[in-house]
């Protein structure tokens, strides 16, 4: 069923979960925001009849999947911007609430198929309506939203050792720009070891103790290392993430990128190197920030920053990106 009235839309769901059916909130990520105060309630009911009224039987939980997302605006620019509706997400109580932000349409499906089974929570799925590059197969997008972070092995050359830096993503074109950098690192810096690490779960950023789906000490430190830089590229705005895993041991050498209020009509690149989440930003921010690098990549900075102002005019002057932009895959 629908209608323009998200808060309409969003009543008619809750009222069918609590008939004992299942159902999906379909709305563009910007526009979740109508429905914040009764996301709030419903969080708020089932925590508490969830924990404190045992009588109760369980229902099925609310699925919110937000689309139309913060980097896919091309035409609608700057008012459709806005990825912030799972910030208030991760203010409510952590028995009640989940938030997956999956890479491609296997891990979608992974995570969607996990959502429908749950009980008694709030799910929000972030995964956008336009056309995406695959990176895993069914099988193993089973098994990463499984586990909800993980190394990718096709995406890494540390081989097991500790790596020089951590490239970590979360979200479905944050995932594809650090896929980018990460080939152009592993093009012309070879002797770099770099781990990838993608994010589906996202409160697998924050501590065990924090959140049933959280992780423990051992388990962030053996992914992101306990002194090497990490650049994480994120879907939303980047203080969430500082947010969740500030009390971490890498904490400090936790670098992320995230949208920052600066869009416009743009198209997908331009709007990235306005935040500074596209692929040229992120190599330079792993050159930044490994020691040994320094005074040794000046001529891949400089190859960097005139991608960067070239690919901005292009966008300027012709309305799209280039081909070779576009159509990028990741390197066989």
């Amino acid at each position: 069923m629908e209608m323009l009235s998200e808060h309409t839309l969003m009543g008619w769901l809750e009222g069918y979960l609590l008939s004992g059916r299942h159902g999906f909130f379909h709305t563009y990520e910007a526009f979740a925001h109508v429905v914040d105060s009764m996301f709030n309630q419903h969080a708020k009911w089932l925590d508490i009849s969830k924990n404190h009224v045992p009588w109760r039987a369980s229902v099925s939980s609310e699925n919110i999947l937000l689309s139309s997302t913060v980097w896919r605006q091309d035409h609608n620019g700057f008012s459709h911007q806005d990825p912030g509706f799972i910030d208030l997400v991760t203010n409510k109580s952590p028995s009640v609430t989940r938030v997956y932000l999956p890479p491609d349409a296997n891990t979608l499906l992974a995570v969607a198929d996990g959502c429908l089974r749950s009980t008694d929570c709030i799910n929000v799925i972030v995964a956008d309506k336009q056309k995406h590059l695959q990176f895993t197969t069914i099988d193993e997008a089973i098994v990463h939203c499984a586990k909800g972070l993980g190394v990718w092995r096709r995406a890494s050359n540390d081989g097991g050792e500790e790596p020089d830096v951590v490239m970590a993503a979360c979200g479905d074109v944050a995932t594809q720009e650090a896929l980018a950098a990460t080939a152009i690192l592993r093009e012309r810096l070879p002797e770099l070891k770099l781990r990838f690490v993608n994010v589906v779960d996202l409160f697998r950023m924050q501590p065990a103790s924090e959140h049933p789906h959280g992780s423990t000490e051992r388990e962030f430190d053996s992914l992101f290392t306990v002194n090497k830089p990490v650049i994480f590229n994120f879907h939303g705005y980047p203080w969430l993430i500082h947010k969740l895993a500030y009390r971490f041991r890498n904490h400090e050498h936790l670098h992320v990128r995230g949208y920052k209020e600066k869009g416009n009509i743009n198209t997908p690149l331009e709007l990235a190197i306005l935040n500074q989440v596209d692929r040229f930003n992120l190599v330079i921010d792993v050159l930044d920030r490994v020691p040994r690098l320094q005074g040794r990549t000046a001529h891949l900075r400089e190859d960097m920053k005139d991608a960067i102002i070239s690919n901005l005019d292009y966008a300027h002057t012709h309305g799209i990106d280039r081909a070779e932009i576009t159509d990028w895959v990741w390197p066989e």
